[in-house]
């Protein structure tokens, strides 16, 4: 079994006291020392609207300039090698925003509540029909996959299962929430222009289930709006680590850029 995969399994596990050292050391390896070198790296802002600025700017250029693996499932994809890569993020999509649940404690009131907000829509609001890990298992059904999470963990790519795996990371264990403020509110706002490629792709191959990209282009926009709420009430509250904030978006780009890319490579492989 691969560090990712086992990773991934303890994090969905009871720990004991062993594997919970285990959970500590696996992590310190994928996300500690890159995060550590990110923070070091980043820009020496002079205010919390200088970082916003910067992630916007983030943003933008990467919307403007959609990467390889984008473009591949935005227009060449064929239905198997759609179906590949759906299988891979199922790991994520079976389970939508599981792994968030630890910040909830960690941040205060106002913060907290803003985040808050956007599990709410996450997990439909309640309603078994609106719940995002729902829809992705309408999704896999039409494709003829399983919606046993196991079968779709055994196959995943380890960059996949590191793009779950950080967040476990970011929500329960990074030393402050000032982490994964930044990294949720970068992939909250990225999703609004990477969700494209996969809402073009189910278009194009005539899928019918394919809410749960269309979802999110609407919804994450009043998202992106919470996680930068959430940013500035953490500030007023204790003051607001930027350079923390920062390495949580720099990590939370690259993992997503390696996760979607290793999927992609894997439907490549589908004749």
């Amino acid at each position: 079994m691969s560090a990712a995969r086992r990773l991934y399994r303890l994090n969905r596990s009871v720990p004991s006291a062993v594997e919970y050292a285990e959970i500590r050391r696996l992590e310190r390896e994928f996300f500690v020392q890159r995060a550590d070198a990110l923070e070091a790296a980043a820009p020496a802002f002079a205010s919390r609207g200088e970082l916003v600025k910067a992630l916007g700017e983030r943003l933008a250029e990467e919307e403007a300039n959609p990467s390889a693996s984008d473009l591949f499932i935005t227009e060449e994809a064929n239905l198997a090698q759609f179906k590949e890569i759906v299988s891979q993020f199922a790991v994520d999509g079976l389970i939508e925003s599981q792994s968030l649940l630890a910040i909830i404690p960690r941040l205060p009131s106002r913060s907290r509540m803003a985040v808050f907000r956007v599990l709410i829509d996450e997990f439909g609001c309640g309603n078994d029909d609106q719940e995002h890990a729902g829809l992705y298992a309408k999704l896999l059904t039409e494709l003829g996959l399983p919606t046993d999470l196991d079968h779709h963990v055994e196959r995943a790519a380890d960059e996949v299962l590191g793009f779950v795996n950080l967040f476990y990371w970011l929500a329960a264990r990074a030393p402050e929430p000032d982490y994964f403020l930044g990294a949720y509110s970068y992939f909250e706002s990225s999703v609004l222009y990477a969700f494209r490629s996969f809402a073009a792709a189910g278009k194009r191959l005539g899928l019918e289930q394919d809410r749960y990209y269309t979802e999110h282009l609407y919804i994450d926009a009043f998202h992106s709006k919470q996680m930068q709420t959430a940013i500035r009430e953490l500030d007023q509250e204790r003051g607001v680590d930027l350079r923390k904030v920062w390495a949580g978006v720099e990590l939370t780009s690259a993992v997503v850029a390696e996760a979607v890319d290793a999927a992609v490579a894997r439907a490549k492989e589908v004749a």
